[in-house]
């Protein structure tokens, strides 16, 4: 920051006085900095977000002279935003959580709270807002016309797709709920309108008028409408390939097929397993409607037969279907669900059962443990509270896939319960090496409440060979075997060969990655005595939190719950030394490039431990809330932590300062960083994806300063944009957030205004001005030159310092020529050098006038500083010196043209009584500023002496 240098008055007998320490500035009259973006990290991507509980549409595109049949466009909701799948699109996020899609053409119209808001290719182009400030909780386009209904569903709204006017407004009766629109094929100017209580009615959207009530058949014809079951509201409305027939489903699991002109039902199912979420009739020729529950099944009905069931896909997906929609002339059903999944399913023939030709799934339930995955910063493990082990790909979402846990379908289809009890339990820890990940299993996991670690290969994207456990140790007594715990912590050693894991009675076994044997134990031994003194509890097994390994396979490093850190030597399995820690350690990570071992402790706290020295080096804290996961920057000079505070921490481990913090809007799980330094990788408690912060270090200057509570900033998730890579390359410049780039290698003018300034021009230079007479005498030349035997051709030249060459001035016919040559002459012979002397204020720093001397040469400056022979000239010369040591800047400038300027003018400014009082000025501040330098220079050798020999 450069300080503003004021005006001051000079006291004479203020020179004795020590120098003043930098002033405290009073909160009250500085301004308060505002909330800044983050200076570190700042949002970039989600990813694995697919879907949600808001159905989807499906728009089929036929192209005049295409061969490939029609392409599909699936737009699905991701909260705020929506995907266009097929089209690659993204949708900036909408002001509040989407409700309901619909397509128009090329547009897609999004309901967000009380707005509908129309997008074209990504971009939002208009928006319509209800008047009444309700939200909207289904949309749909009819013509030319855009129909929603309000959350209440009490009324709806008509307006104009192309103007954005609001044609009408229809106000149901009480006691008709509405929840869907659907308009019937053929009908003009007539949709049908469902409620949550089992009533349709058929409105023409011109007149405004109910062309028909339809209290459905199965219902008492005597019931009221406000005395109808709440169980049979109608969930689903759908067009069958006949005319005037649909679909309707209901939360009871009733599915109706009902014929709108002649007010008749033509049949009725009833489907299993939850309420009916969504319906679907196949439109290749074959008579089958498909319905979809809320537990996740899917039923296949032959209407050829009166409804007969055909085929029931059971857990087709793993929570609630949300939308079920045929391919236009295909045997192809596309399904979505709750579960964060997008599937096709395949008919081969009309009564075979389907099978699953495509699917794009992620977690449907938010993950715990994201992890790097190898060197290149292009993969992601994440493991779940679904039982599931996922490779993310941040690249490209289709390259994303879930790890195999072995055929469950079929073991799940035979013994009839759900797939997901079948999945192993949910991990708890996980270790991977990539060196031999072409060889053999490279990937290790502990689970929860298991005795035994997995092994899991990248490369075939499965479950390994071998399952380590403990109870395959040395066979002894059942009552001389040590008690089996859990495993809690797992370790690959960075050569990909051995496998260690370790378990909550104090176990700690390693195995080949190979061949799946035994090959050493380490015992970390009782509980050392000045543990025992801290705890109180009698147990005497040690529960092993985490594990560690270095990077040559040396040293095997163990964490105890207990509170101690040991190590162990990797060849003979001996217990070398062991840390005692204050606080209980919760989990360790080690960054095996550096040797550094972060420890995060129960005391809210994270300890620094080198494991060369094995000692604490740095303890980082701040944190109001237990500390969830942290993560080293590639080149370890950064750890950055989550704690249940919702904080975001970044700290710089050399100096031990916190240099970055951000909230964000729900807590974060879990975090990993990139190995190629360019994303933090961050896990929520609410959301089923995987957002990316890009790291602004890789893109501009950062200045790292000290981060407080004040300087907090809220901080919303990243949104799923940034598919396309010319997306990806204009989200880039949302980087130049809050400040400017800063130059690492300018100086500032001044860095405080107590300080003394140099003019960063080399020594010499003023040496050369206060003795140019004697270089000038030495360097004389001891013969006159030679005239040259031809004279050149000489150009004109102006009179100055600088050789400038004059223009060429345009004759003119003018018959009156100067009379005053001395005029002409004097007006001529003002310098640059004087022009900005004269030129700056009075009451400045002369930066101008400074700036262009310390451009001249020695020689050239002295010989301007001799032309000065006005008093005008003098008393202008003498306050620019003046003004430029109270500024305190150029001191050593200010010196040598104060010596040059005295001693070619000094007998002058003596006999001219107009100059004495600019010299008596000069001559307080000079003694001032003087004093000041000499006490600021012993300051300094004083406090150098006591650092040298107090080291």
């Amino acid at each position: 920051m450069v300080a503003t240098v004021v005006p001051m008055d000079v006291d004479e007998n203020s020179s004795n006085q020590p120098p003043r320490k930098r002033l405290r500035q009073d909160p009250g009259t500085v301004a308060q900095p505002q909330p800044k973006e983050p200076r570190l990290f700042v949002p970039f991507r989600a990813l694995g977000l697919i879907t949600n509980y808001v159905p989807f549409v499906l728009q089929s595109r036929t192209h005049k002279g295409a061969t490939e049949g029609p392409r599909l466009h699936l737009l699905t909701c991701l909260g705020r935003a929506w995907a266009l799948w097929e089209g690659g699109k993204m949708g900036p996020d909408a002001p509040e959580q989407i409700s309901s899609l619909a397509m128009d053409g090329d547009a897609v119209w999004a309901a967000a709270g009380p707005y509908a808001i129309k997008y074209i290719r990504g971009k939002e182009v208009s928006r319509v807002e209800n008047p009444l400030g309700a939200a909207f909780s289904f949309i749909t386009i009819f013509g030319s016309q855009l129909l929603a209904l309000t959350e209440d569903g009490s009324r709806l709204l008509l307006w104009d797709t192309v103007s954005g006017a609001l044609d009408a407004t229809i106000e149901f009766e009480a006691g008709f709920t509405a929840t869907s629109i659907l308009h019937p094929a053929t009908y003009l100017n007539k949709v049908l309108i469902s409620s949550s209580q089992g009533v349709v009615q058929l409105w023409n959207i011109r007149t405004q008028f109910v062309v028909l009530l339809t209290l459905l058949p199965f219902f008492p014809q005597t019931a009221q409408v406000s005395t109808v079951d709440p169980s049979c509201a109608i969930t689903s409305m759908v067009q069958s390939p006949a005319v005037d027939v649909v679909g309707i489903g209901f939360t009871s699991g009733e599915i109706s097929v009902y014929d709108v002109r002649a007010d008749e039902r033509l049949m009725r199912m009833f489907m299993d397993g939850g309420g009916i979420r969504a319906l679907g009739f196949r439109s290749d020729g074959h008579p089958i409607l498909a319905s979809a529950s809320s537990a996740g099944h899917v039923a296949l009905w032959d209407l050829n037969s009166g409804g007969r069931l055909l085929h029931m896909i059971r857990g087709a997906h793993d929570g609630a279907i949300s939308a079920v929609e045929w391919v236009p002339g295909q045997p192809v059903l596309i399904t979505s669900g709750e579960d964060n999944s997008v599937k096709q399913w395949l008919f081969d023939s009309p009564t075979t059962a389907p099978r699953l030709l495509k699917f794009r799934s992620g977690h449907h339930a938010p993950p715990h443990l994201i992890r790097y995955y190898g060197s290149d910063g292009k993969q992601l493990l994440s493991a779940s509270r679904d039982r599931s082990l996922r490779c993310t790909s941040v690249v490209r979402d289709s390259r994303s896939f879930e790890m195999s846990q072995g055929s469950l379908a079929k073991k799940a289809t035979s013994l009839s319960i759900p797939l997901a009890s079948l999945k192993f339990p949910p991990v708890t820890s996980i270790s991977y090496s990539s060196a031999r990940s072409k060889d053999w299993d490279d990937i290790l996991t502990a689970h929860s409440e298991e005795t035994f670690a997995r092994s899991w290969t990248m490369l075939n994207k499965k479950l390994g060979k071998y399952n380590f456990g403990f109870n395959d140790t040395v066979k002894a007594k059942s009552k001389e075997r040590a008690p089996l715990g859990s495993v809690k912590a797992v370790c690959v050693t960075a050569c990909g060969n051995f496998g260690l894991a370790s378990s909550s009675t104090g176990g700690i076994h390693m195995w080949n990655m190979q061949s799946g044997i035994r090959r050493k134990t380490f015992d970390v031994g009782p509980c050392p005595t000045e543990v025992k003194q801290r705890l109180s509890g009698t147990k005497k097994e040690r529960c092993i939190t985490g594990l560690a390994t270095d990077a040559l396979n040396r040293t095997v490093i163990a964490s105890t719950l207990d509170g101690t850190i040991n190590f162990f030597d990797f060849q003979t399995t001996k217990l070398e030394h062991t840390l005692v820690l204050p606080s209980t350690a919760i989990t360790i990570l080690l960054h095996s490039d550096n040797g550094l071992l972060a420890v995060v402790c129960d005391d809210m706290l994270v300890r620094v431990v080198d494991i060369e020295t094995r000692r604490i080096v740095r303890e980082l804290g701040g944190f109001r809330g237990r500390i969830l996961d942290i993560t080293f920057s590639p080149d370890s000079r950064w750890l950055v932590a989550a704690s249940l505070d919702s904080i975001i921490r970044t700290f710089d481990i050399p100096t031990g300062r916190l240099i970055d913090a951000f909230r964000t809007p729900s807590v974060a799980t879990s975090i990993s960083f990139s190995p190629t330094n360019d994303f933090l990788a961050t896990a929520h408690v609410d959301s089923v994806g995987v957002f990316l912060w890009a790291n602004r270090a890789q893109y501009a200057e950062v200045s790292f300063q000290t981060v407080t509570d004040d300087d907090l900033s809220d901080i919303n998730l990243p949104s799923m944009q940034g598919v396309a890579e010319d997306e990806a390359l204009n989200a880039l410049s949302t980087l130049a957030v809050s400040d400017a780039p800063v130059d690492a290698f300018s100086t500032p003018p001044q860095l405080d205004g107590e300080l003394i300034t140099l003019t960063l021009l080399p020594r010499a230079r003023w040496q050369t001005l206060l003795n140019l007479e004697i270089i000038q005498q030495r360097n004389k030349p001891k013969e006159p030159p030679k005239a040259p035997e031809k004279a050149p051709f000489f150009l004109p030249t102006l009179p100055g310092v600088e050789t400038r060459f004059a223009p060429a001035e345009a004759k003119t016919l003018d018959p009156k020529k100067p009379t005053r040559r001395l005029e002409r002459v004097a007006g001529s012979l003002e310098s640059t050098f004087y022009q900005k002397l004269m030129a700056d204020a009075r009451d400045g720093d002369y930066e101008t006038f400074f700036s262009f001397a310390k451009s001249l040469s020695p020689a050239a400056l002295d010989l301007e500083v001799r032309s000065l022979v006005t008093l005008d000239g003098l008393g202008a010369f003498i306050n620019a010196l003046t003004r430029r040591l109270i500024s305190r800047r150029d001191f050593e400038a200010v010196q040598a043209l104060q010596n040059v300027f005295l001693s070619i003018h000094g007998e002058v400014v003596m006999e001219n009584g107009e100059l004495q009082g600019h010299l008596q000025e000069l001559l307080a501040v000079q003694k001032k500023e003087s004093q000041r330098v000499l006490d600021l220079i012993t300051s300094s050798l004083g406090t150098l002496g006591f650092v040298r020999d107090t080291m």
